[in-house]
């Protein structure tokens, strides 16, 4: 048992050793924090200078993976190049490729309307009796040169009747196409002629081909828009296509490249292209 003057020393005792062990403590801790601080500020020396090893692995590793994307990027940058390369090429063949078709349906539509024209002059020919004087006369007159200082000058010829009169102001030529449509509807329409008309040759088909109701009828065979379809030519290679669109008298198809051509239906009657379904 204690009494009251010792439970008052002993209690005064540990209040000064608490207060010691707090001063101590808050010593240590200043000086530790003093120390940290010390190593921070060397550790931030070393980095600026570029020594610090903390530093220093962080970036050889970034270095090293800046050369490999660097190296990837420039293989990258070599296969779009040459990417873009194949392009233009592809895209300069497809356009020549497509100019050739183009010239040669050109060439083959040409040659057609010529045909037809030659067949047409050839109808004219056969069937109008036209005597070549009034040809003649109108070409003469035509080569002859006029004098500019010449007073004369070409008068109507007129044809008087008692009342009125008619005064005829057509050149020759324009009276000889009136005269022969005139025969023409004449030849045509009339029960009977007068003079029996030499047999017209009419251009044979080789083929049967022709459109009915946006479909095409070739040798027996229906075609219809979407169809893959194999076009023949002579000489050249079969090429494959799609059908886009089949009107009266041409079919409008789309070849692998993207490109789109036609053909006419009058090509494929004489034999000129030939076409057969792709089952492939």
């Amino acid at each position: 048992e204690m009494d009251d003057e010792d439970c008052e020393r002993r209690r005064m005792e540990c209040l000064d050793e608490m207060s010691n062990l707090e001063k101590q403590f808050t010593d240590l801790k200043d000086q530790l924090y003093k120390e940290r601080l010390s190593q921070v500020d060397a550790k931030l020396q070393e980095v600026i200078a570029g020594k610090a090893p903390e530093y220093l692995e962080p970036l050889a590793a970034l270095q090293e993976n800046m050369q490999i994307r660097t190296k990837v990027a420039g293989i990258y940058r070599e296969l779009c190049l040459e990417s873009v390369k194949n392009k233009y090429e592809c895209e300069i063949q497809a356009s020549r490729q497509h100019c050739e078709s183009e010239k040669l349906l050109l060439y083959d539509t040409v040659q057609s309307e010529l045909e037809e024209k030659i067949r047409r002059l050839e109808e004219d020919r056969h069937s109008i009796d036209i005597t070549s004087e009034l040809w003649n006369d109108e070409l003469q007159s035509r080569k002859k040169r006029k004098d500019p200082f010449s007073p004369d000058k070409k008068k109507p010829f007129s044809l008087t009747f008692p009342r009125p009169y008619i005064v005829y102001m057509l050149q020759d030529l324009d009276i000889l196409e009136d005269w022969t449509t005139i025969r023409k509807a004449m030849a045509t329409l009339g029960p009977h002629r007068v003079k029996p008309e030499p047999p017209v040759k009419l251009e044979k088909h080789l083929h049967s081909a022709r459109s009915e109701e946006g479909r095409l009828y070739y040798d027996g065979e229906w075609y219809g828009r979407g169809q893959t379809i194999c076009i023949d030519k002579k000489d050249e290679c079969p090429t494959s296509a799609i059908i886009t669109t089949i009107n009266h008298d041409e079919v409008w198809f789309k070849r692998p490249d993207g490109s789109k051509s036609k053909l006419y239906i009058s090509q494929l009657q004489k034999g000129k292209y030939s076409i057969k379904h792709n089952h492939n």
